[in-house]
């Protein structure tokens, strides 16, 4: 069981990575999979600022939980990716954007994973 759930926040967490990584040397290839067109100067910026970090650190914390065998490690990614969901459901709610469920659904499964994780891998002294 432990080496399954290993494998299922080791995953996503290279792929946290991964598309981290992306968003540094190559925005334009990345951007269009969240529905996004790239900004110039200052919005440009922030784009590639806000989302290399978003996703470097939840590639981090993840892989730095698995590591350490700490599971304070866990509760940042949980609670970014809990709230980018809500944040989602929210801008449909509020501001007539798209739900895009196919974005929600992986945020809530990978969460809920973590959540798993940080209760059941061991802590490390």
């Amino acid at each position: 069981m432990n080496r399954l759930l290993k494998l299922l926040v080791a995953l996503p967490a290279i792929l946290f990575l991964v598309t981290g990584l992306r968003w540094l040397v190559a925005p334009a290839g990345v951007a269009p999979q969240f529905g996004l067109t790239l900004e110039h100067g200052v919005g440009l910026s922030s784009q590639v600022g806000n989302m290399f970090a978003f996703f470097l650190l939840l590639g981090i914390c993840m892989l730095t939980a698995l590591v350490s065998g700490r599971r304070n490690w866990y509760y940042p990614p949980i609670i970014l990716l809990s709230l980018t969901a809500v944040g989602r459901v929210l801008a449909w709610l509020l501001h007539d954007a798209a739900l895009v469920v196919d974005l929600v659904i992986p945020e809530v499964i990978v969460a809920v994973i973590l959540l798993v994780a940080s209760r059941h891998l061991p802590e490390q002294a």
